[in-house]
């Protein structure tokens, strides 16, 4: 079975592999932790890594609810205040299930 650790790596090196740079992991601030932060060309990309071990309760994808979605949006603006110029941004989610097998949901929710 794969930790969590493990599957933030497998997500970051899919990602890299696919031409996105990677900024930080596990960004922490009052509001919560963004897994990942990576660069896409001139977008800046928060994204949330799930791993399940099955599927019920509709899986990985659905345990990004709106509870997680505004903790993950408050620490992504949390970040963007540190920067001196707002680039585009989105959230992505990277789903993993026991088998490893990954899928890559960009623009998974919005601001």
């Amino acid at each position: 079975m794969t930790s969590g650790a493990q599957a933030e790596d497998i997500a970051a090196r899919y990602l890299q592999q696919r031409g996105l740079e990677l900024i930080t992991r596990n960004y922490r601030c009052r509001f919560g932790e963004i897994d990942l932060i990576l660069q896409d060309g001139a977008t800046l990309v928060f994204v949330e890594v799930r791993l399940r071990s099955g599927s019920r309760f509709g899986g990985a994808v659905a345990s990004i609810d709106a509870r997680k979605q505004g903790k993950l949006i408050h620490a992504a603006q949390h970040y963007l205040a540190t920067l001196e110029h707002l680039p585009p941004c989105r959230f992505d989610a990277v789903l993993l299930d026991a088998s490893n097998n990954l899928e890559w949901v960009r623009n998974a929710f919005s601001a």
